[in-house]
C-alpha cells in the first residue's frame, strides 16, 4: 500500500517547516537550517524550492511576500499538524529504541 504524500518527513522537510514557524526567505531558510543542524543537514537552493512549491501546493506553508525573485513563506496548520505528526513518529521510534535496545522501560 502506497504511503500518503507528506505522511512521514525526510529530515529536510521537516527541518525547513521547522524553520517556517517563524516568516523566512527561502535564502533564510538554507542558512538557518544549516546553523541550527550545526552543518549536518545543507539544503541546495534546488531541493528548497521545489520542497516549497510542494509544501505551498499541499497547503502546508504560504507564500506571505515577493520581492524580486525572493519569496518569504510561512507555515500553516496544515504545515504544523505535520510537523507534529513527525515529532510523534520519531517519539514513538526513540521509545521503541530505548525499550528493546536498551532494555529501559518507557511505555
Amino acid at each position: 500500500m502506497a504511503r500518503e504524500k507528506f505522511q512521514t518527513l525526510t529530515e529536510q522537510m521537516f527541518y525547513i517547516l521547522l524553520c517556517l514557524q517563524e516568516e523566512r526567505w527561502g535564502s533564510e531558510i538554507m542558512t538557518h537550517v544549516q546553523t541550527l543542524t550545526d552543518g549536518r543537514i545543507t539544503i541546495g537552493p534546488g531541493t528548497l524550492y521545489n520542497l516549497l512549491e510542494q509544501f505551498v501546493t499541499a497547503n502546508m506553508i504560504v507564500q506571505t511576500k515577493t520581492e524580486g525573485r525572493k519569496r518569504c513563506y510561512l507555515i500553516t496548520q496544515t504545515g504544523l499538524d505535520a510537523l507534529d505528526n513527525e515529532y510523534q513518529r520519531l517519539t514513538t521510534l526513540t521509545q521503541h529504541y530505548q525499550h528493546l535496545r536498551m532494555g529501559k522501560d518507557t511505555p
